[in-house]
């Protein structure tokens, strides 16, 4: 199970952590990603996804505008 959003392809990446004397090692930064029912008012069904919390953001707005997903 990746971690990776299925709205907008937000996933691990990687970068160096660097310290006070300026080592570097490799680390990583997560997505954010919860498992989410959104409900689809095309359809008046719910769907389960796997959605970024930046994204969950978004959605929520769009709902509020009265665009869909």
């Amino acid at each position: 199970m990746s971690r990776c959003c299925t709205k907008t392809g937000k996933k691990t990446s990687f970068g160096n952590t660097r310290s006070h004397s300026l080592r570097h090692t490799r680390r990583q930064w997560h997505a954010n990603i919860q498992k989410k029912r959104v409900f689809d008012p095309k359809t008046g069904t719910f769907h389960v996804m796997k959605i970024s919390t930046a994204y969950l953001r978004t959605l929520a707005k769009r709902l509020q505008e009265g665009k869909s997903a």
